[in-house]
């Protein structure tokens, strides 16, 4: 199974970016889907962008939907989480897994996640703050 190391939050001002890396430190990602993952103190975690495999199919939640992008490089082994026009609300640790399931129907993707599953890193903070 693929254990994730993230990389990449920090803190920033309002309407910055960050590029957020999610790399395989054992095994390979090359043949599953895989997500990130945000939660915030006190809330619930937060399925925000999803990738397929091969055929670059991406899933965004409607509150990052036209400022993140999501990417990945196989053959590094590594999945990316590009944040443009960064708002408070952001404010979270962000972590990325393997969807243990995915669907497309009627032309929409999903993926489910298990919080269970070993693909889970320690995430990385990003914090938005003036």
């Amino acid at each position: 199974q693929v254990q994730f190391v993230e990389s990449g939050g920090g803190l920033v001002q309002p309407g910055e970016s960050l590029t957020l890396s999610c790399t395989g430190s054992s095994g390979t990602v090359n043949n599953y889907a895989v997500g990130w993952i945000r939660q915030a103190p006190g809330k619930e975690r937060e399925e925000i962008s999803c990738i397929s495999e091969s055929d670059g199919i991406t899933y965004y939640a409607a509150p990052v939907k036209g400022r993140f992008t999501i990417s990945r490089d196989n053959r590094k082994n590594t999945v990316y989480l590009q944040m443009n026009g960064l708002k408070s609300e952001d404010t979270a640790t962000y972590y990325c897994a393997i969807a243990m399931r995915t669907t497309y129907l009627s032309n929409n993707y999903k993926c489910y996640f298990s919080p269970t599953d070993d693909s889970w890193g320690q995430g990385t903070q990003v914090t938005v703050s003036s």
